[in-house]
């Protein structure tokens, strides 16, 4: 036997192996090193995805529009002198910082200029050295002021608020110097505030993800530790021994390590996802060692030999928690086939980590304790034993053969509850819904919602399909009306376009008066758009809305983060609407942008995620099938798992949390981890059941007598392991960690009492009359 030999072969070469593990070790610790955080979040469509294309040619025609960071100050008067010098000051500071490419505030926005001689209109900027002039201030007010194109861009309606905006530079986003850019903005910012006594709001998509990359990188090392030091209390509580808590912890240790190795050798950085792979392998990794040391005290008491208590211990647990493992393992590794690079990375670094978690466990523990005294047994009491889970586990034996009617009843109803749940659960996510309420990020773009009605861009890109052949009257007029269809929508917030510039550029020719900014009528229209062709030239007036064909042009309308629901709800009314203005014969309108990337990423995630699902209960029934031989097996070993998910899914109907990327995960996860459980039990079970020394009933206690303990133990380690994930700052991981919390111990309850329920109810025969305990 396999297992058998395995076992002899680990304890007759015990030196070789623990020499050649902790070389291993300390050549993936030296290679974990090397590990780095995310700067720029993996994405999550795949490059096949018709979606994710569309938005890699649109950056390529129009660049990138992720890459902006603004701040937002509450002012009564933004001319005011000391205000406007300390923000002058500040813009300044700001666009000398290696990394920013360009700024753009009320000290610097550009006006027209009309050049009546060469038909084009010039740019002029405010004079710096004479904008501290209270008079000269005035004037660049009223100017500001009489400017509708930069109505809440850089002022809002009632002009108490302004925005700062910063270009940075993209390949400095995709690095680690991205960290420091940040930090010395924000630098010049804290400056600004203590000068003026005000607070400035930071928001935009660039500083978002920094903000999330520096909070992953503290929760890594956060949770590690809590999760390490959580297991240590428990172990020492359940063995009351410093070997078993000492090495299993150790050895829990070395699997994240290598873990973390792996993930430097595919070259994955650590992100909000794999950020919890580390002490997901604590937690994990933690029960292997309950069980080899649970079933090495049992075998000792038997046997009072060391050696013998070993190979027994080897020989009997390392098929069990291989299965057990393998079955966790595939909760993860399914993620692979979501074709989703973010949950791609994850999975296969988790579903690695799991398995080299357990080897490490399986061989390595066993050598230690080879070279330890062996365990003290206290007289007539086993060490292993707790009063509490004996009488816990004697109502168990009770309830199962006395009560299969009301196990069965309450299991119904639950049920019936649970899809009453699920039909009430909504897909929706958030840009920042994975941040408290009362963090500063999110508190900041509720600002840029309440001023300027939002600061995330959705982007359209028009196209009439003809080069040069988009700066025309009639399409302009298309936009314009697309502009007023926007504004019926609350979601939305200022518009920027092609149309805006060349309004623009008509109120300019008319000396700036602002009731000539408008899309220009038939008759002025050719010579107004040659002011504008011409400026082109010189200027760039047109570059950042025209692509080089000149056959599409770009419209951005700011927007408030509504959730992905109420976005694809959206889209559905626009699309259309908006077809009736751009005939779809003669135009292609297509919305792209960070905003539809984030929506479309949520609704790819949620559908792949459910197959995702449906491929771990295939593999892992695959896997039940293998160890039992028995479709009806199967069955009873999936039920007691598949019913615990149903009721996470109702009480996420009930407390209102959406389906969303960080939710979906706890589904394949637990289903994974909880068919250990399962193992355990039938496993003990099947052992129990070819010796045939007992009936049924007789074996049915006795494999909740063994096996309770260590399903016990293993599921208070998962339950407060996993609920350290609740202290979590991001509201996913939080959900995560409280979900699969809940939905491991409700999946123990299901393994003690309705598993053994059914295989009474499946495998006793009518004639054999229950024994009284």
């Amino acid at each position: 036997m396999i297992w058998n030999k395995l076992s002899y072969f680990i304890i007759n070469n015990r030196k070789s192996l623990l020499f050649i593990f902790v070389v291993i070790t300390l050549l993936f610790f030296w290679k974990a090193r090397e590990i780095k955080i995310a700067f720029n979040p993996g994405k999550i469509l795949p490059s096949t995805d018709s979606t994710y294309i569309k938005y890699q040619n649109f950056r390529q025609k129009f660049g990138d529009d992720g890459n902006v960071m603004v701040l937002g100050v509450q002012n009564n008067n933004l001319f005011h002198q000391q205000f406007y010098q300390n923000w002058q000051k500040l813009h300044i500071k700001i666009e000398q910082t290696k990394g920013v490419k360009q700024v753009l505030s009320i000290s610097n926005f550009v006006s027209l200029q009309k050049d009546t001689i060469n038909k084009r209109f010039n740019l002029i900027k405010p004079d710096t050295k004479i904008a501290l002039i209270p008079i000269y201030l005035d004037s660049i007010a009223k100017t500001l002021y009489k400017l509708p194109f930069y109505k809440n861009i850089l002022f809002n309606d009632n002009k108490t608020a302004t925005i700062m905006a910063i270009t940075l530079d993209s390949n400095v986003l995709k690095s680690a110097k991205k960290i420091a850019l940040i930090k010395a903005i924000e630098k010049n910012v804290n400056n600004f505030e203590k000068a003026q006594n005000t607070e400035v709001h930071i928001s935009g998509l660039a500083y978002i993800k920094t903000v999330l990359s520096e909070l992953v990188a503290k929760e890594f090392a956060l949770f590690l530790a809590l999760t390490i030091l959580i297991s240590g209390c428990f172990l020492a509580i359940f063995f009351k021994s410093f070997s078993s808590v000492f090495y299993p912890i150790i050895l829990v240790i070395c699997g994240v390590i290598w873990s973390v190795a792996f993930m430097v050798i595919f070259d994955f950085n650590i992100t909000l996802l794999t950020g919890v792979i580390a002490p997901l392998m604590v937690i994990i990794g933690i029960p292997n060692s309950i069980l080899i040391i649970n079933k090495y005290q049992f075998e000792y008491q038997i046997h009072q030999n060391k050696k013998t208590a070993l190979l027994l211990t080897i020989e009997k647990i390392g098929a069990t928690i291989f299965i057990a493992n393998l079955t966790t393992a595939i909760g993860f590794a399914v993620l692979y086939f979501t074709n989703s690079n973010v949950l791609q990375e994850f999975g296969i670094t988790a579903a690695i980590g799991v398995m080299f978690t357990w080897l490490i466990c399986l061989i390595i523990l066993p050598i230690i304790f080879s070279f330890l005294a062996p365990p003290v047994i206290k007289e007539h009491q086993p060490l292993v034993e707790k009063k509490w889970i004996t009488l816990f586990l004697e109502w168990v034996e009770k309830l199962v053969i006395y009560k299969l009617k009301a196990i069965y009843v309450t299991t119904l109803l639950l049920i019936i509850i649970a899809v009453l749940g699920v039909y009430q659960i909504k897909t929706n996510g958030f840009v920042v819904d994975d941040l408290p309420k009362s963090n500063a990020v999110y508190q900041d773009l509720k600002f840029f919602e309440d001023k300027f009605n939002g600061v995330l861009p959705l982007e359209l890109e028009i196209s009439n399909r003809k080069k040069n052949n988009i700066i025309k009257l009639s399409t302009l007029n298309k936009i314009d009306d697309l502009e007023r269809l926007l504004k019926e929508y609350p979601a939305f917030g200022k518009a920027i376009s092609l149309n805006n510039a060349v309004k623009y550029a008509t109120q300019t020719f008319y000396n700036g008066n602002p009731n000539y900014y408008r899309t220009p009528n038939q008759f002025e229209g050719s010579f107004i758009l040659e002011y504008v062709s011409n400026s082109g030239k010189g200027t760039n007036m047109t570059k950042s809305f025209v692509d080089s064909a000149k056959s599409s042009t770009r419209f951005t309308i700011q927007m408030k983060d509504i959730g992905s629901e109420n976005v694809n709800n959206l889209i559905a009314k626009l699309k259309p609407r908006v077809d009736s203005v751009f005939n779809p014969k003669i135009y292609d309108v297509i919305l792209t942008g960070p905003v539809i990337m984030y929506v479309e990423g949520t609704n790819y995630l949620v559908k792949n995620l459910k197959q995702s699902l449906i491929l771990a209960i295939f593999l892992i029934s695959l896997v039940m099938w293998f160890l039992f031989r028995s479709i009806k097996m199967v069955l009873i070993s999936l039920i007691p798992n598949l019913i615990p998910l149903l009721i996470t899914a109702g009480v996420m109907g009930f407390i209102g949390l959406a389906l969303k990327p960080s939710t979906v995960l706890i589904f394949s996860i637990a289903l994974g981890i909880a068919s250990d459980q399962t193992i355990y039990f039938l496993t003990r079970y099947q052992q129990e059941l070819k010796a045939g020394n007992f009936n049924i009933l007789t074996i049915i206690k006795n494999t909740i007598k063994e096996t309770g303990f260590s399903m016990i133990y293993t599921s208070i380690i998962l339950f407060f392991g996993f609920g350290v994930f609740m202290f979590s700052t991001f509201g996913g991981t939080v959900a995560l960690g409280g979900l699969l919390a809940i939905t491991l111990l409700t999946s123990m309850l299901f393994n003690l009492i309705f598993l053994p329920a059914l295989l009474i109810s499946v495998y006793l025969k009518k004639d054999i009359e229950p024994v009284k305990i």
